[in-house]
């Protein structure tokens, strides 16, 4: 990653210095990891204090050509003896049509730039078979394409995305797509769409142009990306009255410098409608393996995500039409140390999903709201059976994950408004705060990262008075505890109690848990 370097003259809003000065800002949520946190823990909520919308698209995901991710995972094939609609494992659609799945980006990652769109469609016999050249050099059949994701989208009830290839297709190409996802009719490519089994076009909003060109997408540098994003954006055509939504390649983590060449390398009237980083936490222990030192390792990564949407915001903001583009954290979550033979018999990339696994992604999640004027998505990776996801699959059993009860706790913060939150002792190890508002309802999130470590937590509500409150939550006594195959004993959100008076709320938040609380305000 290149190092940051001054400001560049073309800025006209604000300058680096004014994106460090933000930075104290941090220090009103309580972020932690700095200490021991004991005793009890005063929050106040300033229900007066907008941030900005909680856009459902804060909560998206992401799904590749990768393990056991979509073939074996959303896809079983239509002649499987795994139940399945039209070829999409039953209880996976169930599961994530009942979560709701705001958006969804496919199909990669490393494999979207080497994907060719035309390979996944028409008759599924005669469709080339190629060599994955990312993810263990197997075949892939192409059994799952275009018209299979938009039918997958659909039957989930979540808005397509799709990642273009930069690093080895063609202006050409990424045009002829955006033609057969969205020309009405009386064209080639959109009658051939038709013969598909699609009379109507997809209109498909959102179109990724490449993916990690920085690395596994052209290894370019940031000026030849721009150059290249300038070209295919011509030939990104508005078809069908809709315009498509150009997400360009962002940094790697908070790298200034990639983000300066390219801001500088293209002119404002050709800007995307956005910009992406992508942004894990690694850790150093194999998934299911974690210690209490390895695991506050890993999450001491989510300030530093913070700190760079922060930074990637003002950055942008300083440019001519750059407050126009919008930031999204394309990939985000947690990558542990695999293991070999886990891989072999799950998939590449698979990590089992554990406590500590669902106390990284709330910590995100909550870092999202309180950001919530900053970015316009953010896609988890992946959806099944890759890193941190939220379903696991074996043979016929399909298993919701601790990070999919995590997602469906806050779940009731989409599309409110954000609120400050501001924390007694900001130090204070392993409590994370978020909260959002519509009307008289208000939507509290809390977690405490702490193995050792129970935290009465007292909330005041400022400028409001609490007339009632209900909580959910998601806790384990084991950090590495997860819902395993063929076991019944699974772990769930349950209720847990929260009591209201004196103008706001108290509860205990145990060790390794997440709580999220209904309130009704007076």
């Amino acid at each position: 990653m290149s190092s940051p370097r001054p400001p560049n003259p073309r800025w006209t809003r604000r300058d680096f210095a004014r994106t460090s000065a933000s930075l104290p800002l941090l220090a009103l949520v309580p972020r932690g990891l700095l200490g021991l946190g004991t005793g009890r823990q005063e929050v106040t909520i300033r229900v007066d204090s907008e941030i900005g919308q909680v856009r459902p698209e804060l909560h998206g995901h992401f799904a590749e050509h990768v393990g056991a991710c979509i073939y074996g995972g959303v896809w079983v094939g239509r002649n499987s003896p795994i139940p399945n609609v039209n070829g999409y494992r039953k209880q996976a659609v169930e599961y994530l049509r009942e979560l709701g799945v705001p958006i969804l980006r496919w199909p990669g990652g490393c494999f979207a730039d080497d994907y060719h769109w035309r390979d996944g469609v028409g008759p599924p016999a005669g469709r080339p078979k190629r060599v994955n050249l990312h993810w263990g050099g197997y075949v892939e059949d192409n059994s799952f394409g275009t018209d299979e994701f938009i039918g997958f989208c659909r039957q989930i009830g979540a808005e397509p995305y799709i990642c273009g290839n930069v690093g080895s297709g063609s202006p050409e190409e990424l045009r002829d797509w955006i033609e057969y996802s969205n020309f009405p009719s009386g064209s080639a490519l959109a009658d051939e769409r038709a013969r598909n089994g699609s009379a109507e076009p997809y209109r498909i909003r959102y179109w990724g142009v490449g993916n990690e060109n920085w690395g596994c997408g052209g290894q370019m540098t940031a000026r030849e990306y721009a150059a290249l994003f300038r070209r295919f954006a011509v030939f990104a055509p508005v078809l069908g009255g809709l315009k498509p939504y150009l997400v360009a390649c962002g940094p790697d983590r908070n790298d200034v410098a990639w983000s300066h060449d390219f801001m500088d390398s293209v002119p404002a009237h050709r800007l995307p409608e956005a910009f992406a980083m992508h942004y894990y936490a690694e850790g150093k222990s194999p998934s299911a393996a974690y210690t209490p030192a390895t695991m506050e390792a890993q999450l001491a990564t989510f300030p530093e995500i913070e700190r760079a949407v922060i930074q990637q915001r003002a950055l942008l903001d300083g440019y001519d039409g750059g407050r126009k583009v919008m930031l999204v954290l394309d990939e985000w979550g947690v990558h542990d140390r695999l293991v070999p033979e886990e891989e072999k018999s799950h998939g590449r990339l698979w990590q089992q999903c554990t406590m500590r696994s669902a106390l990284a992604v709330a910590l995100g999640l909550n870092l999202f709201n309180r950001q919530a004027d900053k970015l316009a998505m953010c896609n988890l990776a992946q959806m099944v059976n890759v890193r941190a996801p939220l379903l696991q699959t074996e043979g016929g059993e399909c298993v919701r994950t601790l990070v999919y009860y995590v997602f469906a706790l806050f779940r009731a913060h989409r599309s409110k408004t954000a609120v400050r939150v501001e924390a007694e002792d900001p130090s204070s190890s392993g409590l994370s705060v978020s909260a959002s508002r519509e009307g008289q309802d208000l939507v509290v999130s809390l977690l405490n990262s702490r193995d050792d470590t129970d935290m009465p937590v007292a909330c005041s509500l400022r400028s409001v008075r609490p007339a009632s409150a209900s909580a959910q939550i998601l806790h384990a006594d084991d950090l590495n505890a997860y819902n395993g195959f063929g076991s019944s004993a699974q772990i769930a959100p349950r209720p847990h109690p929260v009591s209201v008076g004196g103008g706001g709320l108290q509860l205990d938040l145990p060790r390794l848990s997440v709580v999220t609380v209904a309130v009704r305000m007076a």
